[in-house]
């Protein structure tokens, strides 16, 4: 047996071994493999919730949904409101959100007989900057992707092998992440980035992030969509686009898309 079906064998005892729980489902690649997976290996004693917020892309919302029922997994979707602690946008967010946010599943747990609340946090998360780690482990929530060692090339793999049609599928971080750190948040700008990324994925370029600094729209892309951005006629579509959506100012960021780009020893001056 090789490592990474070790890894696998000991996700599903860990699975086996909770009895019963919710799973804190994004419809992110991590979150819907350890669904799926707690789907295969238990059938019962396990429910999905989303929770649905100002700052959660609609599309991740409608793509949980679609994905639960063509499996038959039973799901719910939570409405939370804008917590007021992370309306300036604090380096600390993630964690005061995870604290709010899986509060809230243990009462639900609670509340409806389930003995756990279980998260998607793989082996990769604890080599970034990850606050919400923090608060996950104050909480007593159980990550089995982590415990399993499960890395994110491990799960994409997984994914692959089971099926799954979001095994390649780019992160999605909330979108409070293409905000400046001591920005005030308003509904409108959340919507501003989510109809920038909306257009740039109908275009033909997931994953691109809309990082807004003002005015400015900074689009950060995937390696080989560069090229393909600055070249007429998607050069001048999206800047006609960006600039009817709100936008004054739109560049692209030569770096291109990477995971932390505004964690706090990276921030720009």
């Amino acid at each position: 047996m090789n490592i990474r079906a070790q890894k696998s064998s000991k996700l599903d005892l860990i699975l086996r071994d909770l009895k019963s729980f919710v799973v804190a489902f994004s419809g992110g690649v991590d979150s819907t493999f350890l669904l799926h997976r707690a789907h295969t290996v238990r059938k019962s004693g396990v429910i999905a919730i989303t929770i649905r917020t100002p700052y959660i892309p609609s599309s991740e919302i409608d793509e949980a949904i679609e994905f639960t029922s063509t499996f038959g997994i039973k799901h719910k979707v939570i409405d939370i409101a804008f917590p007021e602690m992370i309306r300036n946008n604090p380096v600390d967010r993630c964690y005061l959100c995870k604290k709010t946010i899986f509060t809230d599943l243990l009462r639900f747990a609670e509340e409806n007989n389930y003995n756990f609340v279980i998260d998607g946090t793989n082996a990769d998360d604890t080599n970034d900057f990850r606050p919400g780690i923090a608060a996950l482990k104050e909480l007593g929530i159980r990550s089995p992707l982590l415990e399993s060692g499960l890395t994110k090339k491990d799960i994409r793999e997984l994914s692959r092998q089971a099926n799954l049609y979001i095994w390649d599928k780019p992160a999605m971080a909330c979108l409070l992440t293409r905000i400046p750190y001591d920005t005030e948040i308003t509904e409108g700008t959340l919507r501003l980035v989510e109809e920038a990324e909306n257009m740039l994925f109908e275009l033909g370029y997931p994953g691109t992030r809309v990082r807004i600094h003002g005015d400015l729209a900074r689009i950060e892309c995937l390696p080989g969509y560069i090229e393909k951005i600055i070249r007429k006629p998607d050069k001048e579509h999206i800047i006609s686009n960006l600039k009817k959506i709100g936008f004054r100012y739109v560049s692209l960021d030569l770096e291109g898309y990477r995971t932390g780009s505004s964690n706090p020893e990276k921030r720009e001056l």
